[in-house]
């Protein structure tokens, strides 16, 4: 069915205008993020973003091999929303890695064929900011070969607070120890009653973005997420695609959008369901639509499952991430998805979608196109 055939089947007036934005390429205002929402009308909604993502990759979806590595999940921080992390070192559940341990979890990564280590983790109260520094010119050292994609925003921030150094200088000398970019954690939902509620203590939305910048800057990129499906408004969830929007108009360093569901166990908030696919998708198709500079949206199988990842793709996604190997962050809050994910099974599940499966590293560039 060609474009026009299925919007001519769209049962929300509400859409019409919106639907002829898309088509001529305008941009989305604040009010059509939220009309989107709120529409009922959900197939309509994915036939505009499969439409956005084919019109800027193709038919392509794309994974990485790659291994997300957790130093540590002792933390100086206390976010509500957060299951993984703990204040207290005598915690059962508490740990902290050595560096001939991560460097052990790497070497299985790249026996495996992983292009990329994913390391985010606590904020340890006793590590400087060495113990970081050694932790990336150790990995880059022994396996050259990797992509280090480390430390959030909020990582950032801590790091300048505990040396005394300022963003630029700490982004200055990662990068020199062999950093080769930043994930997106750490956005949360940007609306300050949002963060009043889940992290009062984390950085606010205005000190994420200006990390984030200042490694755009310095010529390292970065993903960039949100977190929903807790106690913020789908209002609250435009605004701060806007914001990100905004920041990319002006650096264009983000690589990917990554909406993130809240896993709802073992914290301090008071909710006790997990997203609903609905709401999943929804989600990821406004992302697609609101955020016409970021090149890529992706459907993380961690969080939603790898049923909706696989239906995401025809719903403005065009990445489900990669084989992960071992996560912890979201599983502590309880993700029933498994902890990783076999290479085969990711093409298996592109292939299905109706989508061209591509390897990819961590810039997305092509490792290999499974056509």
């Amino acid at each position: 069915m060609d474009i026009d055939r299925a919007l001519s089947l769209a049962t929300d007036k509400e859409l019409f205008p919106i639907i002829d934005k898309v088509l001529s390429d305008k941009r989305l205002s604040f009010e059509d993020g939220v009309k989107l929402f709120k529409t009922n009308d959900l197939l309509t909604l994915g036939v505009l973003a499969n439409y956005k993502t084919e019109k800027l990759n193709g038919k392509y979806a794309y994974f990485v091999i790659n291994r997300q590595i957790n130093p540590t999940n002792i933390c100086a921080l206390d976010c509500s929303f957060c299951a993984f992390a703990t204040m207290d070192k005598n915690d059962p559940k508490a740990y902290e890695m050595s560096y001939e341990e991560i460097l052990s979890k790497a070497r299985y990564a790249v026996e495996n064929g992983a292009s990329e280590v994913h390391i985010v983790g606590g904020l340890h109260p006793d590590w400087s900011f060495d113990v970081y520094l050694n932790m990336v010119s150790l990995l880059k050292k022994n396996f050259p070969q990797l992509h280090i994609k480390a430390f959030t925003a909020v990582e950032i921030d801590y790091f300048s607070r505990i040396s005394g150094l300022s963003y630029e200088e700490v982004l200055e000398k990662l990068k020199e120890a062999g950093l080769g970019s930043l994930p997106g954690g750490g956005a949360e939902v940007f609306s300050p009653r949002v963060r009043r509620i889940i992290a009062p203590t984390k950085i606010g939305w205005k000190k994420y973005l200006e990390i984030h910048k200042i490694a755009h800057r310095l010529g390292l990129h970065s993903t960039t997420t949100m977190l929903y499906g807790h106690v913020e408004t789908v209002e609250e969830r435009v605004d701060h695609m806007i914001k990100i929007r905004e920041a990319q108009d002006e650096t264009g360093g983000f690589t990917c959008f990554i909406p993130l569901a809240y896993q709802p166990e073992n914290n301090e908030l008071n909710i006790t369901d997990h997203t609903h696919g609905v709401d999943d998708l929804k989600t990821i198709a406004v992302s697609r639509l609101m955020l016409d500079n970021v090149p890529h949206i992706k459907a993380y199988w961690v969080m939603i499952g790898e049923k909706i990842a696989q239906v995401a793709l025809n719903f403005g996604a065009d990445d489900m991430d990669g084989t992960v190997m071992e996560e912890k962050i979201a599983h502590f809050a309880g993700a029933k998805s498994p902890t990783q994910q076999q290479k085969e099974k990711l093409i298996r599940l592109i292939k299905e979608a109706g989508k061209i499966p591509v390897e990819r590293d961590t810039l997305y560039n092509h490792i290999k196109v499974y056509n």
